[in-house]
């Protein structure tokens, strides 16, 4: 059935930033059976048990806020998509957004970084569906956008998809208090932006914290040990992926996943690819599907010094590796995917090898937090091998 033609609660609203973003607000209206048409039944996942918030108990699932509290579950879910600038990523958000309206969910794409204008124009076409919304969900409550936007909305029900590793640090910001801030940005005093922006982002938080009025939901592949109170932690185990594709026809070989960390500030770029070099030879890697973010200058000389097939996805990872061909080993740094494609690939052949970041590749401009979360990245991925980091006269000689 139609969002349109649903009845019987207000509708859900969505606002997604990336293809990822997207991906996971399928996976969790597959969850709560909302307008989903597609070939897998939709069913509810157990909550993930959390200290400091809502525990699941026997026989208890993990609904949406207004169903576990009683509510009216959302009739419909429409999907505002805030378009990014690059070309990449607006490819494959175009690509998710058709399977989106093939599972019967209704699609908006706004230009909402089309011009100095733009970001009013937005908000004020967004303004009365926001208002209008019982349940709000977002990918990236660290955006400005997205806090923004958060300040207009009256819904009673929150929930935060995941946009990567990002979940696990906002979900620990909360515990902690602390300000909203990416976990790979430079500690220290903010910017004249960052003060200016002060009143919307604490805003944002105070509206991303339960009430008595206001259930929070954290739609999670990613390991939450903890949660503040009150904040409802589910499973994302990406069961309309497996449903959707595959299993995947498996190739020989190893394929090796790309990062953004050289683009973030986070590791030094001649480091980056040496040890891509040295990976590849040493586990027979033939491919490197780029993460959207890679600069199309470090793709050319990956290609170029390394002898890999250089991929760009039209499509997320975890559905690239469901639909195939996929090798036999996936080898990745710390990112998300380390934790995603397990779930995703659960019963096929497939091995996810992820290698950790050597300290000395990290940048002066890296933030002093960065050795510790990459680290805990990697160590709490489940399913997955360990790679050490190539030794220095591999990437030095290789």
């Amino acid at each position: 059935m139609s969002p349109r033609a649903a009845t019987g609660g207000p509708r859900a609203l969505a606002f997604v930033e990336s293809p990822v973003q997207l991906l996971n607000v399928l996976e969790w209206a597959h969850t709560h059976a909302l307008g989903a048409t597609g070939p897998g039944a939709p069913r509810r996942r157990a909550a993930i048990p959390v200290r400091g918030g809502r525990r699941s108990g026997a026989g208890r699932t993990a609904v949406s806020g207004a169903a576990a509290a009683g509510g009216q579950t959302p009739a419909g879910l429409t999907l505002v998509v805030l378009a990014p600038t690059d070309p990449m990523t607006r490819g494959q958000l175009r690509r998710m957004a058709e399977l989106a309206r093939e599972e019967g969910h209704e699609v908006r794409w706004e230009e909402a970084r089309g011009g100095a204008t733009a970001p009013f124009q937005t908000v004020g076409r967004l303004a009365p569906l926001l208002r209008r919304a019982g349940c709000v969900m977002m990918g990236d409550p660290f955006s400005r956008y997205v806090q923004l936007l958060l300040t207009i909305t009256r819904a009673h029900d929150l929930v935060v998809v995941d946009d990567g590793t990002a979940t696990m640090e906002f979900v620990a910001q909360l515990v902690r208090g602390e300000r909203l801030v990416r976990w790979h940005r430079k500690g220290g005093r903010p910017g004249a932006r960052d003060l200016l922006f002060a009143p919307v982002s604490s805003s944002a938080r105070r509206r991303l914290t339960p009430g008595a009025r206001r259930r929070v939901e954290v739609f999670s592949s990613m390991p939450i040990h903890e949660a503040p109170t009150g904040v409802a932690v589910t499973a994302n185990d990406f069961a309309w992926t497996r449903a959707r594709f595959g299993p995947p026809r498996l190739t020989k070989g190893a394929d090796l996943v790309g990062t953004s960390l050289v683009e973030t500030g986070v590791v030094d770029g001649e480091r980056y690819l040496q040890a891509v070099r040295a990976l590849a030879e040493a586990h027979g890697a033939g491919r490197y599907f780029a993460h959207r973010r890679e600069s199309s200058e470090k793709l050319h000389r990956v290609a170029a010094e390394t002898g890999l097939e250089v991929v760009r996805p039209d499509l997320p990872l975890e559905l690239i590796a469901r639909r195939g061909p996929i090798g036999r080993t996936i080898l990745s740094f710390p990112s998300t995917v380390v934790h995603t494609l397990p779930l995703a690939l659960a019963g096929t052949q497939v091995r996810v090898a992820v290698c950790d970041i050597d300290p000395a590749w990290l940048t002066d401009r890296a933030s002093p937090r960065a050795q510790g979360f990459l680290s805990g990245v990697t160590g709490t991925a489940r399913g997955v091998d360990r790679v050490p980091p190539p030794a220095e006269q591999d990437i030095t000689t290789g």
